[in-house]
């Protein structure tokens, strides 16, 4: 870890605070101001629209100005979108609170590159440690996001307004920490068009296998993680209990990150995600076993840890998909893979967790996760049919 890594690990944990808050409280303010009770989680869809959105603006602006240039604008769009989702929580406006954080989804589509990024921070050969150290990082949106939402919801008149303050002063911070990271030169493009087509790249099994794994694991994540401060609040728990068991999932989500690249570069990336996934079956068995707190909190670190094991081999994974002149549009195109399913699971979460209840949604998170064991078995037998010839 050289000082790049550390410093880009420490905004990773600022942005993680300003996911985990928004996930905390979104879905609750939403409750608050939606016309109709479905309608809590669209604040949490609209950040994950808005990333997906953005991801062919942030490849482009990327490509253009550089990894520093585009992550401090990045920055500068999480401060402004705080600010407006704090005056929709004042003026009670809830389609500007949803407006809002679609605007702050170009935050989120740029912040999801600083994996990517932390692979150019290191030698080849310990590309996949500086991917999982620097999302290690997160821990530290897993201690400041739950603890600053549960701080400031009392802050101001409005609840959660000075959550959203709050949020724009952790944007500036990373802005002032992000000035002092050193990033390497693009490199040189092969050709005009930066390398082979985006079609091609996508069809490589590896590229598919990456993204399928990557976006499917990340909905099942959102789509129970988004539901639980609501199903907790139906279930008559207090809102300090929430933020515990959101407080410890984000600690399973980033707490492996110390290891979790030793473990690939060990066993191998597949294996490490069939693991990941195992443990995302291992929740969904233990949520469906009752609604009480200890529950919710088993249900949610086994949630993280699975988590973290999906994502950062998925992330490992893609990196072999693409050359160095194609990154840019080849993580333009996995991001877009991941926020698209995001968008979908934020809106079903909302839908399925007040119309069809806590263990309906449990259950249809099979589903996805059926989906990628057989992404992750097709791809193995790809390779062992490749070994054999």
């Amino acid at each position: 870890m050289n000082r790049n890594l550390w410093l880009l690990a420490i905004c990773q944990g600022l942005f993680l605070t300003n996911n985990v808050t928004f996930i905390a409280i979104n879905g609750l303010v939403g409750l608050n101001l939606a016309p109709l009770g479905w309608m809590a989680t669209l604040p949490v869809m609209g950040y994950v629209v808005g990333g997906a959105l953005s991801t062919g603006i942030v490849a482009r602006t990327q490509k253009r100005f550089g990894r520093k240039t585009s992550f401090q604008l990045g920055l500068l769009v999480a401060v402004l979108s705080a600010l407006l989702c704090c005056y929709a929580a004042y003026s009670r406006n809830f389609w500007l609170l949803v407006a809002a954080t679609v605007v702050a989804g170009y935050y989120n589509a740029n912040a999801q590159l600083y994996r990517f990024a932390a692979a150019e921070l290191a030698q080849p050969a310990f590309r996949e440690k500086a991917v999982s150290l620097v999302m290690a990082g997160g821990l530290i949106g897993a201690i400041a996001g739950p603890n600053l939402a549960a701080g400031t919801r009392s802050l101001t008149a409005v609840p959660f307004a000075g959550a959203y303050l709050a949020l724009a002063g952790v944007a500036l911070l990373a802005m002032a920490l992000l000035a002092f990271v050193q990033f390497p030169p693009p490199p040189p493009q092969q050709a005009a068009s930066g390398g082979r087509p985006l079609g091609e790249i996508m069809r490589q099994p590896v590229f598919i296998v990456a993204a399928a794994a990557g976006a499917l694991g990340f909905g099942v994540m959102n789509l129970l993680m988004a539901a639980t401060p609501i199903a907790m609040q139906v279930c008559g728990l207090p809102f300090s209990d929430a933020a515990l068991v959101l407080e410890w999932h984000v600690i399973g989500m980033f707490a492996p990150g110390f290891f979790t690249g030793h473990l690939i570069k060990r066993f191998g990336t597949l294996p490490i995600m069939a693991v990941g996934l195992a443990l995302n079956v291992a929740c969904v068995l233990v949520a469906l076993s009752g609604v009480n707190l200890h529950q919710f909190l088993v249900a949610l670190f086994l949630l993280g840890v699975g988590w973290n094991f999906l994502f950062t081999g998925a992330t490992t994974l893609a990196l072999t998909a693409y050359r160095p002149e194609e990154k840019d549009k080849a993580q333009g195109a996995l991001n877009f893979c991941v926020f698209a399913v995001l968008a979908l699971s934020s809106l079903a979460s909302g839908v399925l967790v007040t119309t069809q209840g806590w263990t309906l949604l449990n259950l249809g998170s099979l589903l996805p996760l059926g989906l990628t064991g057989a992404a992750l078995g097709w791809l193995a037998l790809q390779r062992r049919s490749r070994s054999v010839a």
